[in-house]
């Protein structure tokens, strides 16, 4: 079942796919920024998004990234997936509706090389997530999260 969509929100999801492209032939990370920013991503001061990072292009509007954030190579940002709580035999996944919650990351966090943060979590200020973790649960600031799901291993004083 597809649902009718304005032309406005069809140009809007064309756009946004189009800056999602061009953001990996992007250099330096302020012009990554900057396409990301045109495509309604939130994101503070000194900050630095690597070109091979892949923010939801369903909803990039839904990503708040703070100051001096730092996401690297190959990190994925999700705002969306399949509601599955009444998922049966029988039923197509993609039957299942769409759920849309926003992801946050605040200021002075670091994003390891291929970690993936999933729809709804919450990183907090000055956070580490380690490289290829899948972050399904908000993060503690000044804490290390690593694994799969990501687990908090240290938390540092404040």
């Amino acid at each position: 079942m597809y649902e009718k969509r304005s032309f406005t929100s069809i140009v809007k999801g064309v756009w946004i796919r189009i800056l999602s492209i061009l953001v990996q032939f992007t250099f330096p990370a302020q012009v990554t920024v900057f396409f990301h920013r045109m495509r309604g991503v939130k994101i503070g001061k000194g900050s630095k998004i690597s070109r091979t990072v892949i923010i939801d292009d369903s909803v990039p509007d839904m990503v708040i990234i703070g100051k001096k954030v730092w996401v690297t190579a190959g990190v994925q940002i999700l705002c969306h997936q399949r509601e599955l709580s009444n998922h049966k035999r029988g039923l197509a996944v993609m039957d299942n509706p769409l759920v849309y919650k926003k992801v946050v990351i605040k200021d002075g966090a670091h994003i390891g090389i291929g970690a993936i943060i999933m729809p709804g979590v919450t990183i907090g200020e000055g956070a580490v997530i380690g490289a290829g973790a899948v972050v399904t649960k908000d993060v503690p600031p000044y804490s290390i999260a690593v694994g799969l799901p990501a687990k908090v291993i240290r938390t540092f004083d404040a």
